[in-house]
């Protein structure tokens, strides 16, 4: 049977998380969304796990809200670790995944000498990953550590900004019980199949939501081929059956990451041009933070385009609310968005069957013909959009009411205005301009 799954969300007790995030929002939100399966998401947190004691019951090694929920749980949640490797100070987010309360109580007991595991949703803890991946696997080899969006430039395992170079340098002698890492919005599968070393491994994406608004929750996901929906399964799916995982990703131009550059200035460039730059901004002379792309080509060892045996089959999709935003030429959030979103969703009975099954005809039929061509360029990878760049996130280009999406209607950029000028680029950057 098919399971969606987004296995990577946060609580109301995580920083900058929506206080909305109750279970039963969570449950409206997969519902909206088409997910089969949520992570519960900041399992170290004592109210947390409190609230999902009192409000879920278990099965198979899942969870489900008391009375009758329709969307499956697993016991999850995302820690930081920090410690010093070759000199400096490393600080990687790691997802874990657990078979039961009763095994988190176990895990959360061994982590509180380490951090304050009430101080936020994804606690700060001072040992090492290698540490980190003992103490779960010591619980069973049903216990699951997920490094968590691994390229993202601060906080990941190969983070540009506090990261390492490999699997080996952050989990030591624990790396072969790594089973899966987790993509992230600014990479998808083709990027990561450049690193041979993830061979080894099933990948995941997830949303990292902080929000049960089904814009957020699901945008990226798994469908799992599972015999059965119980822990059990989905545990030996993703060990020994990545063939059986399909990720749901975005374009990873819509991450915040994918390309290198500097938010204040308005500066972002593909990774040949960061490297030429020397990694500076043109227009202040600072440090621009290194995208995911560049960071990717620092560390592969295949050239772009190489599929490897046994690669997982992916689907690149972006968010409806996305797609109907830029044919309104209006925010996510506007009324006539949201009013559109719902009238769809209220037709076809989820997200996920507009965005990824229904034929093009009846889309345009109860979409109108704007939104149905972006959905199904979306659905066959020809959506341009403008790369995300140093915490902004990637836009759709085009915009059926003209102005606003198209590249020849954004504002010019302050490298965009330089180039234009015809200097020397290295010129530039040797002026310390």
């Amino acid at each position: 049977m098919r399971v969606i799954s987004d296995l990577h969300i946060h609580s109301p007790y995580s920083r900058a998380t929506s206080k909305d995030m109750t279970f039963k929002a969570l449950e409206r939100g997969a519902l909206a969304k088409g997910l089969h399966l949520l992570g519960t998401g900041d399992f170290t947190h004592p109210k947390w796990r409190a609230a999902i004691k009192e409000e879920l019951e278990e099965e198979e090694g899942f969870y489900r809200l008391r009375g009758g929920g329709k969307t499956l749980f697993a016991v999850t949640g995302e820690v930081c670790t920090n410690f010093e490797f070759g000199g400096r100070g490393r600080r990687i987010h790691h997802m874990i995944m657990l078979p039961s309360l009763e095994v988190a109580e176990q895990l959360c007991e061994a982590l509180s000498g380490h951090g304050n595991l009430a101080s936020d949703g994804r606690p700060n803890l001072s040992m090492t990953g290698a540490d980190l991946a003992e103490a779960v696997v010591d619980l069973g080899e049903d216990c699951l550590i997920v490094p968590a969006h691994i390229w993202t430039p601060w906080f990941s395992l190969y983070g540009a900004h506090g990261g390492v170079d490999s699997m080996r340098e952050c989990y030591g002698e624990y790396a072969p019980h790594i089973y899966a890492a987790e993509t992230g919005l600014s990479s998808d599968p083709p990027m990561n199949w450049r690193v041979s070393e993830l061979d080894q491994v099933t990948l995941l994406s997830n949303s990292d939501s902080h929000s049960a608004h089904p814009w957020r929750i699901g945008r990226e996901a798994n469908i799992m081929e599972m015999k059965e929906p119980t822990y059990a399964e989905m545990v030996d799916t993703i060990k020994f059956h990545k063939g059986r995982v399909t990720t749901i990703e975005v374009d990873p131009a819509y991450g915040k990451y994918h390309w290198t550059g500097h938010r204040d200035c308005g500066v972002s460039v593909p990774p040949r041009r960061a490297v030429m730059m020397k990694g500076v901004c043109p227009v202040c002379g600072r440090g621009m933070t290194k995208g995911v792309a560049e960071r990717i080509e620092e560390l592969a060892d295949r050239e772009e385009g190489a599929v490897p045996a046994g690669a997982q089959k992916f689907i690149r999709i972006l968010p409806l609310c996305e797609l109907i935003a830029t044919v309104a030429c209006k925010d996510v959030f506007a009324a006539e968005v949201q009013r559109r979103y719902w009238s769809m969703l209220k037709h076809f009975g989820n997200e996920y069957e507009v965005l990824m099954d229904t034929p093009p005809e009846k889309l345009e039929e109860v979409c109108g013909a704007e939104v149905a061509r972006l959905v199904i360029a979306s659905r066959e990878g020809r959506l341009e959009i403008s790369p995300g760049y140093d915490g902004v996130y990637g836009t759709p280009k085009g915009c059926a009411a003209g102005g606003g999406g198209d590249a020849q209607d954004r504002p010019e950029s302050p490298e965009e205005r330089f180039l234009r000028r015809g200097t020397n680029l290295e010129d530039y950057i040797n002026d310390g301009r």
